[in-house]
């Protein structure tokens, strides 16, 4: 005999109600065998229950089936329409794709060398353990809980907080319209170089856009000593190499300051028209049918990185470089901006608060473990920010050894390091045009990995605010949104646009607006919505609750750490400079407006929601704090729960308590 647990009362007893009367209507009889007889008749009224008990179990004979739980159909449904990953290692992969790009290869060698080097790596990693492992986790787990973005994240678990997804989204905004403009830049790079194969351009100082000042190294004074002729490198103080003056005169076509803009750089236009059109082709059908093209993306980098590192090592002076690469600058410490840049940097390379994170997170199935998967990715982020920075030094230590200068003095620190330094080697490689392509071309990749991404999150973000609205035009929706980030982002290709870009950069999408976004979301999901509740959500996905390292950092160490720094910076704040070149007060002013465009969001939301609540003030705070989560996936029965598994001790105690899966003697047909 075989009997459903779901079952086990419908099989033990059955019985009929039926209605009848049989002359006096008052009368009622329980009498099985009539009742067949007055079924069709409406003026039957209730009768007595018969129970019939089946035959009789012996507890040797019950045998315990257990199904696994239903499948929760609105679920299914959700899934369906938002769409999921195909596969474990799609997410893993879209994870290092998303988190393992330009910040890491353009972003952190440049913070780093302007920051003293070992300085901004001992706060990297202070920052690394206590802000950015315990929140990635954080938002990935959060997005998969609710199968949501990053704009909806937090106001689903603090409703008066929903501020916080606003505030994701304007910077994301921010970040989207000059993120393309990096990678308009490296493709100029990319099709200059296949234009003028076998030749590299910035190799000489012979070409139309040199000035006077420009200087490489081949000058030549003959000797007769010996009957050898003597090769001396003689270098002004106001000179620079082929490779800068190729950056700012020909890439940029730079000019004296942010007042004077310039005219356009056209073949910047065209290569940011092209960088946006890619990225939309990629994006067009949602980041799960992108799966497939992270994988590449996210290896290719490695294979050019690596070979790349082998050749800077071994360049004459890179142990120089590589020295101030490790060795601390303690009076940095004690600047803020050193604090704020290695912080935030967390942050960007990871793409914290960016809402990216949240919404690869929802196109997990519910029960994914995405611990591994975080702890994977931040490992490998890291290490890739370190490679980036150790083949960067040490190019910086041979430029610096060729010009007989100071490592720190080598060139100016600034958002296009990136372009002199690698380029500077791949002079020094056989087939050094071959290897500029392959360079520039890996750029493109992650850059564009990074920016459909991210462009993805401001997508999915928008669109879970109106499903219903934008799902069906999604691909129409899409391709607006990214024609007005096109348009807000040709200013940048002026000759003075990378003043407007390193603006942009520091006030808008980095720095004290993604500090303060980040702080308030670890509050509102640690704080108020209650970090054992969160840690009760991650075991009902993955089955274990979070250790203590993950509940102490939710809770204390990553918010108490982000608001000191935040506090340090206030206090002691520095303006943002382009190299040597200061910016005009109006453009601070411009750039604190883009600061507060995001943080308003935060505190003006709650005071929002506090007037257009009814009710009294403690009413309208309790539901403010009160979870309002719509998605149907955390009514999924826990990983770890009976609806998933029931043992043979669970059995046991059910067959020897008697329970109702044994029948009662009482009920047993004596017949």
């Amino acid at each position: 005999m075989v009997l459903d647990v779901q079952d086990q009362a419908q099989s033990l007893v059955t019985g009929k109600i039926k209605k009848y009367t049989e002359g006096d209507p008052t009368r009622l009889r329980s009498r099985p065998d009539d009742m067949d007889r007055h079924d069709g008749d409406d003026s039957e009224e209730e009768a007595p229950i018969q129970f019939k008990a089946k035959e009789t179990l012996e507890p040797a004979d019950i045998k315990l089936r257990i199904d696994p739980p239903a499948a929760d159909t609105s679920v299914e449904d959700d899934d369906a329409e938002r769409g999921t990953f195909g596969n474990k290692l799609d997410f893993l992969f879209s994870c290092i794709s998303v988190s393992v790009g330009l910040g890491n290869v353009w972003r952190f060698p440049y913070l780093c060398y302007k920051n003293g080097g070992g300085t901004f790596l001992l706060i990297y990693f202070i920052a690394m353990f206590a802000c950015g492992i315990p929140v990635f986790f954080q938002e990935v787990a959060a997005g998969q809980y609710l199968g949501t973005g990053g704009l909806t994240m937090v106001g689903q678990l603090v409703p008066i907080l929903q501020g916080v997804g606003y505030a994701t989204m304007t910077i994301v905004f921010w970040l989207d319209i000059y993120y393309c403009i990096i990678i308009a830049w490296t493709l100029f790079y990319l099709i200059n170089t296949i234009i003028n194969i076998p030749e590299l351009p910035w190799r000489t100082c012979d070409n139309p856009w040199n000035t006077p000042n420009c200087h490489d190294g081949l000058s030549k004074t003959n000797s007769t000593s010996e009957g050898l002729e003597a090769l001396h490198s003689i270098r002004p103080n106001d000179s620079k190499s082929p490779v800068e003056e190729y950056w700012d005169e020909k890439v940029l076509g730079i000019t004296d300051g942010m007042d004077d803009l310039g005219g356009m750089q056209w073949g910047l236009l065209g290569t940011l028209c092209l960088g946006w059109i890619t990225v939309y082709m990629i994006i067009w059908k949602g980041l799960h049918s992108s799966g497939k093209i992270v994988w590449f993306t996210a290896l290719f980098p490695y294979f050019v990185m690596i070979t790349l590192l082998f050749r800077a090592v071994t360049l004459e002076g890179a142990g120089a470089g590589l020295l101030l690469y490790i060795t601390p600058d303690w009076s940095k410490l004690w600047t803020s901006e050193c604090w704020i840049d290695s912080a935030t940097q967390i942050f960007f390379a990871y793409s914290i608060g960016t809402g990216a994170l949240p919404a690869l997170g929802s196109y997990n199935k519910f029960y994914h473990n995405c611990v591994k998967d975080t702890v994977i990715t931040c490992l490998v982020n890291t290490a890739t920010c370190l490679l980036a920075g150790t083949v960067t030094f040490s190019i910086l230590g041979h430029m610096a050894f060729n010009q007989g200068v100071d490592v720190k003095d080598v060139v100016n620190s600034g958002p296009g390091l990136v372009f002199i330094t690698y380029p500077e080697v791949v002079l020094k490689l056989p087939g050094g045009s071959i290897w500029a392509i392959i360079f520039f071309f890996m750029l493109v990749t992650i850059g564009i990995d990074s920016e459909f991404c991210l462009v993805e999150s401001l997508v999915t973000g928008i669109v879970d605010m109106w499903p219903e609205q934008l799902r069906p035009i999604r691909r129409k929706f899409t391709a607006g949104l990214c024609i007005l980030l096109f348009l807000l982002g040709v200013p940048m290709v002026t000759q003075g646009g990378a003043y407007i870009f390193q603006l942009m950069d520091f006030y808008g999408a980095s720095g004290i607006p993604i500090l303060w976004c980040c702080f308030f979301q670890t509050i509102s999901i640690g704080w108020i919505f209650g970090v054992n509740k969160f840690a009760g959500c991650v075991e009902q996905m993955t089955g274990f609750l979070p250790n203590m390292y993950w509940i102490v950092c939710w809770s204390a160490i990553a918010p108490g750490v982000m608001g000191v720094i935040f506090i340090f910076y206030c206090v002691q704040w520095e303006p943002v400079k382009y190299g040597t070149v200061e910016y005009p007060n109006w453009a601070h002013i411009i750039g604190f407006i883009m600061s507060f465009s995001s943080m308003i969001w935060i505190p003006g939301y709650a005071l929002y929601w506090m007037y257009t609540t009814r009710g009294s003030i403690r009413d309208r705070w309790i539901k403010g704090i009160t979870p309002d989560i719509k998605s149907n996936r955390c009514k999924l029965a826990s990983k770890s729960s009976d609806a998933h598994m029931m043992n043979e001790s669970s059995a046991r105690l059910i067959k020897n308590q008697g329970s109702f899966l044994t029948p009662n003697p009482s009920f047993v047909n004596q017949d």
